[in-house]
């Protein structure tokens, strides 16, 4: 038989296989997508939930150095700066913990978890004195900045590990 005479036609190719519906494969891999976003999305409101005292803190304490600027009274500061503490503290640990706590066992429980003792030892003392003076007397020799950058460090210090 002649090549030319065989009846032979064209090869006829499936049609293109489209994208959708997609493989059970990918179904799954969407499903742990969207459950790993969800999570996700839980998991970052409850950080930032339990992060709201110390952000609140943190606006308060720029407030009362604000206050500080403007009426120069570091006792009235010290006030303040020691009720934050107190407050803050008492929104991460329980209440038996520190509730209790005044004097020197007060600025070694603040000193917890910071790189140095800067309550027990240092500048951080002044919150045990400064506080208790006649806000009327004349302001003796405080170091009200540094005072304010260590409760500012103790305030941003998670406790214990926490987040």
């Amino acid at each position: 038989m002649d090549p030319a005479e065989i009846p032979l036609r064209d090869l006829q190719l499936p049609a293109e296989i489209g994208w959708w519906p997609p493989a059970p494969g990918w179904w799954l891999l969407i499903g742990f997508a969207g459950v790993g976003l969800l999570a996700l999305i839980v998991h970052l409101r409850k950080v930032r939930a339990f992060n709201a005292a110390r952000r609140h803190a943190l606006r308060t304490l720029d407030e009362y150095a604000g206050d500080y600027r403007r009426h120069r009274n570091p006792v009235v500061l010290a006030t303040q700066v020691s009720a934050l503490l107190r407050r803050v503290m008492l929104a991460y640990v329980p209440r038996s913990e520190v509730a209790g706590l005044t004097g020197d066992d007060w600025l070694k429980w603040l000193d917890r978890d910071l790189d140095d003792p800067a309550f027990a030892s240092g500048v951080g003392r002044q919150l045990l004195e400064l506080p208790y003076r006649n806000p009327d007397t004349p302001p003796g020799d405080y170091d009200v900045d540094a005072l304010l950058d260590v409760v500012r460090r103790r305030i941003e210090t998670p406790i214990g590990g926490l987040v």
